[in-house]
C-alpha cells in the first residue's frame, strides 16, 4: 500500500530530524511509528484500566504504607522536596 501525507512545514522538518538521529530516511522513520502504534495500539488498555489491574496486585497490607497525602505531596514523597501547604 502506498500513503502520502500532506504535513505541514515544520512537521516535515521534525520528522526529517528525528529520522536523521536514527540513520533512518524520513520515510523509514515514519513506517516505523506507525508499525510500532499498530501492533501496540491494537487490544491496548486506556491507563486507567493498567492502574486499577496494577492496584489490584497490591496486598492490603501495603496498601495501609501508603500516605493518605500521597497524591497532594508526590514531590516530596518521590524527590524529597519540602512538603508544600495545604
Amino acid at each position: 500500500m502506498t500513503l502520502r501525507i500532506d504535513l505541514p512545514e515544520e512537521k516535515t522538518a521534525a520528522l526529517a530530524a528525528k529520522a536523521r538521529q536514527r540513520g533512518l530516511s524520513a520515510e523509514q522513520y515514519a513506517r516505523q511509528v506507525l508499525e510500532h502504534d499498530l501492533e501496540s495500539g491494537a487490544g491496548a488498555q486506556p491507563i486507567w484500566e493498567v492502574l486499577v489491574n496494577n492496584m489490584k496486585q497490591v496486598p492490603v497490607e501495603d496498601l495501609a504504607f501508603v500516605p493518605k497525602d500521597a497524591a497532594t505531596q508526590v514531590d516530596h514523597y518521590v524527590y524529597g522536596a519540602p512538603k508544600r501547604e495545604p
